[in-house]
Order: structure tokens, then sequence, then C-alpha cells
């Protein structure tokens, strides 16, 4: 029988992880506890601006999409080109938080591949991330104009998961303004 433990360990190993990639591409798999919540509190730099900052309290009114990216995330090259159409078609505003990159390759990436943020802040530290619950680049949110965390997407968003989970959201959060 010690002869076989390694081999079962390995095989329960094996089907746990298969399990896990066959379920990866499930929605909320990791999911935000801020779901419905205000949306944490920052104060933060724009992108290549140092001197203008940004708070939370800026941004009500106004619902968007928070992007949070970085010129070191190779999935966010994946993913930026659907940003900048989607900040083309002006559905609604996408914001950027640059998560703990070095200002000058944030500017050169973008730069490079174009800007799609109306608004660009700079999270060096990466303080805001974490009070956002991020565990890694790409991650998305949708902000709702009181402030509140209505969606987060982790990893690369695309044309299919924004039709199918964000823009029936977009179409509820509009009703209940307009239903105020």
């Amino acid at each position: 029988m010690k002869r076989w433990l390694p081999l079962i360990a390995f095989a329960v190993l094996a089907l746990l992880l298969g399990f896990g990639l066959k379920n990866a591409g499930t929605k909320n798999l990791i999911p935000s506890p801020l779901i419905d919540k205000s949306a944490p509190d920052f104060n933060l730099p724009l992108v290549g601006q140092p001197e203008v900052f940004v708070s939370k309290a800026d941004l009500l009114g106004t619902t968007y999409l928070l992007n949070v990216w970085g010129s070191w995330c190779v999935a966010c090259r994946v993913e930026h080109p659907f940003m900048n159409q989607l900040s083309r078609s002006g559905i609604l505003p996408v914001y950027g938080l640059n998560w703990k990159d070095e200002p000058d390759e944030a500017i050169a990436w973008l730069k490079q591949f174009g800007d799609p943020y109306s608004i660009n802040m700079s999270d060096y530290s990466g303080r805001t991330a974490i009070d956002f619950g991020v565990y890694g680049a790409p991650e998305s949110f949708i902000i709702d104009s009181r402030g509140n965390v209505r969606y987060k997407h982790v990893g690369v968003l695309n044309q299919q998961i924004f039709e199918r989970e964000i823009r029936p959201l977009l179409a509820t959060i509009e009703g209940e303004v307009s239903g105020q």
C-alpha cells in the first residue's frame, strides 16, 4: 500500500486541478465582498500628472468602469483593444487604476497601445487595489453614480462578457436612477 500512496495522492491532486481549470471560467469565481457596498475611499494622483489628485468623491454622479491594469501585465495587453473600443463607444466612462507600475513605463505603454482612460489614476503603492480586493490585473469594476460597487470581473474583459453581464446591469442601474 505504501508504494501506491504517492500515485493516489497525485491522482487526487490531478483531479482537483482539472476541476479547478474546468470551472475557472465561471462567474464570480472570486466573489467580491464589496458588491452593492460603497467603493473604498481613495485620493490618487493621475498617471503622468503626480500633482493632480482624484478622489472617490470627485467621481460621484457618474456610473463608470474602473479597470485595474499595469504595463507589466501580459493579460492587460490582451484586454486593452477592448478597453479602447469601449471607451470610443461612449457607453460609459472607462477610468484606469494603474497598479504598482513605474510612471514612465505606464505612460510609454499608453502611448504605444492607446489611452482609453478618461481618468487614469496611479496606485503605485497598491493600497487602493488592496482596498478593492484586487487579486491581480486585469480586474474591472462597475461603480454606480452613488459610489457603490455593482460588479467585479477578474481577468480579461471582452465584448462577449460585456454584452452578457455588464450591459444588462447598466440597464438595471439606469432604471434605478430614473425610478428614484
